[in-house]
């Protein structure tokens, strides 16, 4: 394979702080010689654990990036051991654009690995990352929430996997971060996923899901910077002791969590996030926007659990994922 066209202007063996950025060649009609500019800092200091800390993989979702901005400001090297990776927008040109795709090849960067040198400016991105900034990296935490078309209960996420002890060693790195929830999260499609190509790699990969809409709260940029502290205590790089508090435990066991729109219209909810939910509850309805007098289609919720997830517009369509709901368990 042809090496990636990416270069990064840090170098990642230097102890210290350096700021730089990924510069990947991009000619287009406002630039014949432009680059997609990616911000990117590292603090290191000796020997010790590499920790890769992401956000923006989808550009409409801001805990990671505000976080993450302002780590790379504050980071002091002499207090870790090791190295911190951060990458506060992944996918650089969809963060720019408010969108959760690029605006330039409309590529989904959680949906592109292992990406490819030679193919789109998405795909070569994420190939940097695959074949460049995983391999560096035994602890991996990407942070997301639900852009501008869900909103979530703030979790912290790991997968089940088939190598338990790496399961285990990702459930520990969720419950360290100790968001207001832990999920054990069932994915609704894991090909091309950057969690997918991580895990693949042994690596203890977490993720988030911190609210949505689009925006991000006070509350929830508290949280992200507070679990990305635990996180880096946890895995031996950050000293000082984690800030931790009650975290609600929860599991998808299967596709049952998921309620997905079979129609087109005006969506009611009937449950708030939050709430305890049973077999066979309605959950929502959804109107028929084009004429009065019609019955609204319902939607029922098909285990015992809480409503974790919800379509944020007022408008939904025929395939959007209406609503999901999580079982309640004890610490996996």
């Amino acid at each position: 394979m042809k090496p990636s066209p990416v270069k990064s202007t840090i170098d990642f063996e230097q102890d210290g702080l350096q700021h730089g950025f990924l510069k990947l060649p991009h000619s287009h009609d406002e630039s014949a010689y432009g680059s997609v500019m990616i911000p990117i800092s590292m603090a290191k200091n000796g020997e010790g654990p590499t920790a890769l800390l992401t956000g923006g993989n989808h550009g409409d979702e801001y805990e990671g990036p505000i976080a993450l901005f302002d780590l790379a400001r504050t980071i002091n090297p002499r207090q870790i051991r090791g190295r911190v990776i951060l990458v506060p927008a992944m996918n650089y040109p969809a963060f720019q654009a408010a969108k959760r795709t690029s605006p330039i090849d409309s590529g989904n960067m959680n949906r592109s690995f292992p990406g490819n040198p030679e193919g789109s400016i998405t795909e070569k991105i994420t190939d940097y990352f695959q074949r460049t900034l995983l391999p560096l990296a035994e602890w991996v935490l990407d942070l997301h929430s639900g852009g501008k078309t869900l909103d979530f209960l703030p979790f912290c996420a790991a997968h089940r996997l088939e190598d338990k002890q790496q399961e285990q060693r990702c459930a520990e790195a969720m419950r360290a971060f100790n968001a207001p929830y832990s999920m054990m999260l069932l994915e609704i499609d894991s090909v091309g996923m950057y969690d997918t190509a991580a895990e693949a790699m042994g690596k203890v990969f977490i993720t988030t899901e911190l609210g949505g809409k689009g925006t991000a709260t006070a509350e929830t940029v508290r949280i992200a910077k507070r679990g990305i502290r635990n996180f880096l205590i946890h895995a031996g790089i950050l000293k000082g002791s984690p800030e931790l508090s009650p975290s609600i435990h929860l599991d998808m066991p299967d596709q049952r969590c998921y309620i997905g729109s079979e129609s087109n219209g005006l969506l009611e909810m009937k449950v708030d996030l939050g709430e305890k939910v049973q077999e066979g509850q309605l959950l929502a309805v959804v109107h028929d926007h084009q004429r009065t007098g019609t019955e609204p289609v319902p939607y029922h919720s098909q285990l015992d659990g809480i409503l974790t997830a919800r379509h944020v517009p007022g408008l939904i369509g025929m395939g959007d994922t209406l609503a999901v709901v999580a079982t309640v368990t004890a610490s996996p």
